[in-house]
């Protein structure tokens, strides 16, 4: 027997099949969802299969500037500090990153890998990379880093060669954002309030400051455009 809450175009949410899914997602989970739908559980759960479809489209172009952005940072650094600039001390690195550094070793010891230095930059984290453009934290001797002068002037700033003047804190802003929704995606949570077109729109202003050619890469091979243009995008996904 179908209830009131029905599905749409073609699938209809029994009372049995909505009552299963609560069970199997939760309620704790669905509770964002269930609020934004007023109580709905169809359109709540229709809700959280747009969220994922769009957290999926997302994936590629996070993808895609992650990379490009920390193979600019390697280099620059590279340049400046040696091919092993996370062991060099005059870099400054903070304890939190030297912690990082340790564990990407660790895993890739466990894993049977080498610790060359492009196994270790490619097991780094996206927060790691945006962590140095920010001021930096305390180090292991217990001073504060000074990634301004350590990192940004000498190097970083070097890695965005398309953006005039950018300071380190504008770089930092945008990059420190796109950390959060990444980590939203990748532990499955609500991301459909976030304003995913500026969202979007970061991503590629990023990328165009390291590369205009990977930017409209990313561009033209991505979906959320898709998703979000259309106002009746989340009522045509389905199971």
């Amino acid at each position: 027997m179908v209830d009131r809450e029905a599905g749409v175009k073609g699938f209809s949410y029994t009372k049995e099949i909505l009552d299963e899914l609560v069970a199997s997602l939760s309620r704790e989970r669905l509770h964002t969802y269930l609020a934004a739908a007023r109580g709905d559980r169809a359109r709540a759960i229709r809700l959280h299969v747009w969220n994922t479809a769009v957290s999926a489209a997302f994936y590629g172009p996070l993808q895609g500037l992650e990379i490009a952005l920390r193979n600019a940072m390697r280099r620059e650094l590279a340049e400046r500090y040696g091919p092993s600039w996370y062991d060099n001390p005059n870099a400054g690195l903070d304890k939190g990153a030297l912690d990082r550094v340790t564990g990407a070793r660790s895993e890739l010891a466990r894993a049977g890998y080498g610790n060359e230095a492009s196994r270790i930059v490619a097991a780094l984290p996206f927060g790691f990379w945006v962590s140095l453009t920010g001021p930096g934290g305390r180090r292991a001797s217990g001073h504060k880093a000074d990634y301004e002068t350590t990192l940004w002037r000498p190097a970083l700033r070097r890695a965005f060669p398309h953006r005039e003047k950018l300071t380190r804190k504008q770089a930092h802003r945008p990059l420190d954002d796109l950390r959060i929704l990444r980590n939203r995606i990748a532990h499955h949570e609500p991301i459909f309030a976030r304003d995913l077109a500026r969202d979007h729109e970061r991503i590629l202003d990023v990328a165009g400051w390291i590369s205009p050619g990977t930017a409209t890469w990313i561009e033209r091979h991505d979906r959320v455009f898709d998703l979000l243009g259309s106002p009746n995008s989340m009522e045509e996904i389905r199971f």
